[in-house]
C-alpha cells in the first residue's frame, strides 16, 4: 500500500514525499476507517482524500460548500490526469445529464457536489446505482452552529449517508475547529469510531503582523505598491468599505478586482476568475470571498478591519502561502472595528444563544489584537494546540521594544474598577481615571472616589489600549455582550502585589520580497501556457515550483523531475518548454549552477499626503489679523478664514500671492480682499525669526496638519465621547452645533452605537417639536434644507437636527 500511495503522489501531483500528517490519514482511509482531520489551510487536506480515491474501488463523493471551490479543484484534478466532475446549480440541464451519464459509466473517480444537491431524490436514485468508496466532507466545521461559518444545508449530510445502500468510508476535513466544534462534527455527521487527527494549526511560513495607530489607506497603498507583482487579498468588514478601497486602489493605478454579496453572481464569478488567473493581482472582498479558493501563490492577506472571530481570521490568513512560500498576514486595527463588528452581530438574525456565542468570540478576537506576547502562540492555544516559546515570525516577537513593569498602572486601573462597585465599560473607567467632567460620571459620584483623575498622564486612546491589553492577558475579565469590565482572581493578586504585570512595547517591521530574473521569465511562460489552455496559471506550476527551478536550473528531464511539484504527467505536458527557457538563461548568464538569489529593490512610492506642522507664534499673529478683518467686514471669524487655513499658512510660510493660491480655504476673492495683508505678515515674521522656508507645492495631495489624520467628524465624536460639552467643541473647532449633531446622526446610522449622550431638549422649544417632526415625516430625515425651508425662519438647523436625533433614533432605541 505504501508504494502505491507514494507512486500516486509523485505521478499525479509531482511531490516526492508527504507533508506532516498526510500519510497517516491516508493509511487510515485506505484501511476503511472513518476520519476527522483538522489541518491548517494550505496543509494539504485535499490530497488526503484524493489519493485514497485513486486507490479505493469505487468513486469518491466530495461535499463542498462553494461552487468556486469545486470548479478550481476539478480543473486542477483534470489537468493532472484524474477524471473528475462537479454537480451544482451552475450547470445547465444538458451538462448535468452528461455528468450523470459519466458517473453511471464509471468515467469519474471523484465527484464534487454541493450539500443542497443531497436533498434531490433524482440524485440519490442515480448515485445509489454505483459503488461509492468514500464520502469526504470538506469545510466540515460548517455543520456546527458553534463554528464560525454554520451552514444549514450541512445538516442534511448524515441523512443522505443513511439513505445509501452500502455505507462508504466517511471522512471530514476542516482547517479551524475548537474542541467543541470537533465534538459536534463527529456527532452530527454520525462518524463511526473515527480516528481524529489534529496535525497542528501552525503555518510556519505565514508572518503575522497586527498594525495599530496608522492611517490605513496610506499604509495600504504603499504596501501594495511595494509588493506590486504579488497576489494579495484585502478583506474589509462591509460592502461599502470594499467599494471605497477598490476605488482608492484603482485611483492609484493598481490592478484590482472586488468581490462582495452586493455584486451580481456573474460579476463575482468573473472577478474571482480574473484573480485566480492572475489577470488582477489584488482583490478586495468581504468574508464572502475565499473559502476553498485554491490559489497557491497568494503572497499576502491584508485585513483592513478586524474580523469578528479567531476562526474566521485564521482561515482567511490561511489563504496566503498555500504553496509553502513565505507570505505575510497583516491586520490594520482601529477601535472602531470592534464597534462595527458588534453592530453586525446585533442586527443579525441569529438566535440569542448564537449571538451570545458570537459576542464571546469577538472578545477573544479583540484580545488577540491587544495581546503583546506572541500572536501565533495565542492563536494555536485558542485551538488547543500547545506552543512553547516565541515564533520569531510575528510583529510582537519581532519588535525590539523592551519589557516594562506596568504593575503600578495596572493596580490603579483595578483599584478604580473595585471602587466603582459595579461593572462599567472601558470608556467610563477611562473617564474616571483621567478625571473627566462627564455628566453621567458626576451623577454616579465617581469624581469623589480616590482613583478619580489619577491617570491624567495617559491619553484617552492610550489608556483604553492599556485596559484592553490587561483584558487580553487575563488580568481583567469582560462581559462580551455588554462590554463591561470586571475583576478576577488574578486582578486581586495584582492589587496585593503578589503578581507583576510585565508588558512589552511594540514596534512594527516591514516586509521584503525576493525573486530573480529567471523566475520572472518562467512566470511569463506559465502565463502563456495558461492562456493557451484557458487555465489558471497555478494549475500549470505553482510559484514555489518556479522558484525552485530558478534556483536549481534543471536542464534535463531527470533534474526537473526532482523539482517539487513536477510529476511525470506535468513533465510530459510542459517540462521541455520550461527546460528550454532555463537552458537559454544558463547559457546567456554563464551560470555554473549555483547562484544567489538577487534581492528585488522595492519601488519608491510618491507620497499622496502633504504634512504640515503649524508655527504657533505665527498662528497667533494670523488669528489676531483674522479678528480685525472679521470686525471690519462684520463677519464671523470662521467665514474670514478657517483655523485650519491659518495653521496651514503658519506652517508653510507663503510669502507671495502666488504661493497663497496653493493654500486650502482661501480662494481668489479672499486673496484679492486681504491676501496682501497676510503675505506681508508672513514676510515680516520670516525676516524677524531668520527663517529660510523651503516651498513645496501641495497641489491635490491630502493635507495633514500637526499629524492629525482624523476627519473633523471623527475628532468631534471622540471629544464628545471624552465628555466635552458640544458648545465648547463647536467654538474650538469652528463648526456649528448643527453640523456636530449631524455627525452624531451619521455615526449612529452607520454603527448602531447609541453611547454618545447629549441633552437634545435645549436645542429647540418644546412648542415647536410637533411642527418640526411633521415636516421631517413629510420630507424624510435626509432632506435637511427642504425641512428648513418649510419651517418658520426662527427655527434653526440645530433644532431640526436635535428633533431628528431624539425622535428618529433615540426613541427607536428605547422602544
Amino acid at each position: 500500500m505504501s508504494v502505491d500511495k507514494l507512486e500516486v503522489l509523485e505521478k499525479y501531483f509531482g511531490y516526492k514525499s508527504f507533508r506532516r500528517g498526510q500519510e497517516e490519514i491516508i493509511d487510515e482511509i485506505i484501511n476503511g476507517r472513518d476520519v476527522l482531520a483538522i489541518m491548517p489551510t494550505g496543509g494539504g487536506k485535499s490530497i488526503c482524500y484524493q489519493i485514497p480515491s485513486l486507490i479505493l474501488d469505487g468513486i469518491t463523493i466530495v461535499i463542498s460548500p462553494l461552487i468556486s471551490l469545486m470548479k478550481d479543484q476539478v480543473d486542477t484534478l483534470n489537468s493532472t490526469g484524474i477524471n473528475s466532475a462537479f454537480l451544482n446549480s451552475s450547470l445547465s440541464m444538458y451538462e448535468f445529464n452528461e455528468i450523470m451519464n459519466g458517473i453511471e459509466n464509471n468515467k469519474y473517480k471523484i465527484i464534487y457536489v454541493a450539500p443542497e444537491r443531497l436533498l434531490s431524490n433524482d440524485f440519490i436514485t442515480a448515485i445509489t446505482k454505483i459503488k461509492i468508496a468514500q464520502v469526504a466532507i470538506d469545510e466540515a466545521h460548517c455543520v456546527s452552529q458553534w463554528g464560525h461559518d454554520f451552514r444549514v444545508s450541512y445538516k442534511g449530510i448524515a441523512t443522505f449517508i443513511d439513505k445509501l445502500i452500502e455505507r462508504p468510508i466517511i471522512t471530514a476535513f476542516t482547517a479551524t475547529a475548537s474542541e467543541e466544534v470537533r465534538s459536534d462534527i463527529v456527532n452530527l455527521l454520525k462518524l463511526n469510531s473515527p480516528k481524529v487527527f489534529v496535525t497542528g494549526f501552525d503555518r510556519e511560513n505565514l508572518r503575522i503582523n497586527i498594525v495599530k495607530g496608522i492611517e490605513k489607506k496610506k499604509f495600504l497603498v504603499n504596501y501594495i505598491k511595494n509588493n506590486i507583482n504579488d497576489s494579495g487579498i484585502i478583506y474589509a468588514a462591509t460592502r461599502k468599505e470594499v467599494e471605497s478601497i477598490y476605488e482608492l486602489l484603482k485611483k492609484n493605478k493598481i490592478n484590482v478586482g472586488k468581490y462582495h454579496a452586493g455584486l451580481s453572481n456573474d460579476e463575482r464569478i468573473k472577478n474571482q476568475e480574473r484573480f485566480i488567473n492572475d489577470e488582477v493581482t489584488v482583490i478586495v472582498a468581504t468574508n464572502a470571498f475565499g473559502m476553498g479558493i485554491d490559489k497557491p501563490n497568494i503572497r499576502y492577506v491584508l485585513h483592513y478591519n478586524m474580523p469578528k472571530n479567531v476562526e474566521g481570521y485564521y482561515q482567511e490568513i490561511g489563504r496566503a502561502g498555500r504553496d509553502g512560500e513565505a507570505s505575510e498576514c497583516i491586520m490594520l486595527f482601529s477601535p472602531a472595528d470592534v464597534i462595527t463588528q458588534k453592530y453586525l452581530i446585533e442586527v443579525s438574525t441569529e438566535d440569542p444563544i448564537r449571538k451570545n456565542n458570537q459576542y464571546k468570540k469577538l472578545q477573544q478576537m479583540t484580545s488577540l489584537v491587544y495581546i503583546n506576547s506572541c500572536y501565533r502562540k495565542y492563536i494555536l492555544n485558542y485551538f488547543g494546540d500547545s506552543y512553547e516559546g516565541e515564533c520569531d515570525n510575528c510583529s510582537n516577537c519581532l519588535n525590539k521594544g523592551e519589557v516594562k513593569d506596568k504593575t503600578i498602572d495596572a493596580q490603579k486601573v483595578m483599584s478604580c474598577i473595585y471602587k466603582m462597585k459595579r461593572s462599567f465599560g472601558v470608556g467610563m473607567i477611562v473617564d474616571v481615571l483621567r478625571g473627566s467632567k462627564n455628566k453621567k460620571l458626576l451623577n454616579f459620584g465617581f469624581d469623589e472616589i480616590s482613583t478619580y483623575g489619577i491617570m491624567k498622564e495617559y491619553s484617552s486612546d492610550g489608556l483604553k489600549e492599556f485596559i484592553n491589553i490587561l483584558i487580553a492577558h487575563g488580568y481583567l475579565d469582560v462581559n462580551e455582550e455588554f462590554s463591561t469590565v470586571a475583576l478576577n482572581n488574578i486582578s486581586f493578586k495584582v492589587i496585593k502585589g503578589e503578581v507583576e504585570v510585565l508588558l512589552k512595547e511594540v514596534n512594527i517591521e516591514s516586509n521584503k520580497a525576493e525573486n530573480n530574473d529567471l523566475f520572472d521569465k518562467l512566470k511569463y511562460l506559465r502565463r502563456e501556457i495558461a492562456e493557451e489552455e484557458k487555465k489558471a496559471p497555478y494549475m500549470i506550476f505553482g510559484d514555489g515550483t518556479l522558484r525552485e527551478m530558478s534556483i536549481k536550473y534543471p536542464i534535463n528531464k531527470d533534474e526537473i523531475l526532482q523539482v517539487s511539484g513536477v510529476g511525470e504527467i506535468k513533465y510530459e505536458r510542459y517540462g521541455e518548454r520550461f527546460i528550454e527557457i532555463i537552458r537559454e538563461y544558463v547559457a546567456a548568464n554563464n551560470i555554473k549552477k549555483e547562484v544567489a538569489i538577487e534581492e528585488v529593490q522595492l519601488e519608491e512610492i510618491e507620497d499622496d499626503y502633504f504634512e504640515v506642522n503649524s508655527d504657533n507664534e505665527l498662528l497667533e499673529r494670523l488669528i489676531k489679523i483674522r479678528e480685525e478683518l472679521a470686525k471690519k467686514l462684520n463677519l464671523p471669524v470662521s467665514m474670514v478664514l478657517s483655523k485650519n487655513t491659518l495653521k496651514e499658512i503658519s506652517g508653510r510660510y507663503p510669502n507671495t500671492l502666488d504661493k497663497l493660491k496653493d493654500i486650502g480655504g482661501i480662494g481668489p476673492k479672499k486673496i484679492e480682499g486681504y491676501g496682501q495683508q497676510i503675505v506681508e505678515e508672513v514676510n515680516n515674521y520670516i525676516i524677524e525669526k531668520g527663517i529660510e522656508p523651503i516651498w513645496k507645492e501641495k497641489k491635490r495631495k491630502k493635507l495633514i496638519i500637526d499629524g492629525e489624520t482624523r476627519a473633523s467628524s471623527e475628532i468631534a465624536l471622540d471629544r464628545l465621547n471624552m465628555g466635552e460639552e458640544i458648545e465648547y467643541i463647536s467654538g474650538d473647532m469652528e463648526i456649528s452645533i448643527s453640523t456636530i449633531l449631524g455627525y452624531v446622526t451619521d455615526y449612529i446610522k452607520a454603527t448602531g452605537d447609541y453611547s454618545i449622550k447629549i441633552d437634545l431638549d435645549k436645542y429647540y422649544d418644546k412648542e415647536n417639536e410637533d411642527i418640526i417632526l411633521s415636516s421631517i415625516n413629510k420630507n424624510g430625515i435626509d432632506k435637511i434644507q427642504v425641512i428648513k425651508k418649510s419651517l418658520p425662519d426662527y427655527i434653526k438647523y440645530e433644532a431640526i437636527r436635535a428633533v431628528i436625533l431624539k425622535n428618529k433614533f433615540m426613541n427607536d432605541k428605547i422602544s
